[in-house]
């Protein structure tokens, strides 16, 4: 799930009537096509205190020659607003490649933004706020994969993209959770093996293992800390207290939450689902806005919102986006040594189609 050009989508939102009603979004309120979008999150009262921000993001964007990265999991207000290109990890991954622009700033976590930097060398990638980590990235060091490898001679390493670049450049192929079944299995064929190093995310090698029962799949016990907390109780109680919710999760989730669902894929397939089912009520179970973002697109559809944020993506904001570009900090810089191995890594999975 892909959107390009804000400014594209603003002039087509421009061209439609707004459908508020007069007291929600007077047609003279700033930046009303963007408020269309966000209308369910932020009140009429609030929007003018966030619209400097957007206001002044759209300058900078222009004068900076700079695109914003936005991952599924952003807040309503960055992702409707100013993010340039939205998406999931894979997607954002494969956009930064051919991305037309100076800058990049990244509205997702560090290691987003390695990644953007690994395959923009020459760019300039900024993260709005170097706090903003990922439990499961943390949950494993270089050392730790080259631990890995010691143990299992000769099993080729594939490793989820929610690592820094230090990991990846001591793995064979990164993968995300949109494309894990799809590499592990280029893996095999290439490498002539059925056993597979697949880091750190303990419940997603264990997800994927499922759909490639031929392989052997070594697993890291790094759990996504948003992802872990949901359990079948969870499920058991959201189709009793809806009845006929469709239920769609996220591979990160346990084992047998994913058994509990009705359909498990990557966000982006996630929302595919949506568009493409039309289910009459859904929960996605997932950070909690990523239905946020996806209800925009499908007013018809009735989402049930179990709320797991993640509190990292939740350091990126409008005001410290601006900052960004106003002080091009903070600027994000890989070791070459370090890079040119990561990079290898990521350049191998998004050459698996």
């Amino acid at each position: 799930m892909l959107e390009f050009d804000v400014a594209a989508r603003a002039d087509h939102a421009n061209t439609a009537t707004t459908g508020f009603a007069p007291d929600q979004a007077p047609r003279e309120m700033p930046l009303a096509h963007f408020y269309k979008r966000v209308s369910a999150h932020v009140t009429p009262a609030e929007w003018p205190l966030i619209v400097r921000d957007v206001e002044a993001i759209e300058v900078l964007k222009r004068q900076r020659n700079a695109v914003v990265l936005g991952h599924n999991y952003q807040a309503p207000e960055i992702f409707n607003t100013v993010a340039d290109i939205v998406g999931d990890s894979l997607a954002l991954a494969r956009e930064a490649v051919t991305v037309d622009a100076d800058v990049i700033v990244m509205a997702g976590v560090h290691f987003m933004a390695e990644t953007a930097k690994l395959l923009n060398p020459s760019k300039t990638v900024l993260m709005p706020d170097m706090e903003a980590g990922c439990s499961l990235a943390e949950s494993i060091t270089a050392e730790d994969v080259r631990l890995m490898r010691a143990h299992y001679p000769g099993v080729p390493v594939v490793t989820y993209v929610n690592t820094s670049a230090a990991v990846k450049a001591e793995s064979d192929y990164c993968c995300t959770s949109g494309n894990a079944v799809k590499v592990v299995r280029a893996v095999a064929k290439e490498w002539g093996v059925n056993r597979i190093l697949m880091l750190p995310d303990e419940y997603l090698a264990q997800n994927v293992q499922k759909e490639v029962p031929e392989l052997e799949l070594i697993a890291w016990k790094g759990h996504c800390e948003v992802h872990e907390r949901f359990t079948p109780t969870d499920i058991r109680d959201l189709r009793e207290s809806h009845p006929g919710v469709v239920v769609l999760a996220h591979p990160e989730c346990p084992p047998e939450v994913v058994e509990a669902a009705d359909f498990a894929g990557s966000t982006a397939a996630m929302a595919d689902y949506v568009g493409d089912h039309k289910p009459a009520r859904v929960v996605l179970i997932t950070e909690c806005s990523m239905a946020d973002n996806v209800a925009v697109s499908h007013p018809e559809v009735e989402f049930v919102r179990p709320c797991n944020l993640c509190p990292h993506m939740r350091r990126i904001t409008l005001p410290n986006i601006r900052r960004a570009l106003e002080t091009m900090t903070h600027q994000v810089e890989i070791d070459p040594l370090v890079a040119d191995r990561a990079r290898l890594a990521v350049e191998r999975m998004l050459a698996i189609r």
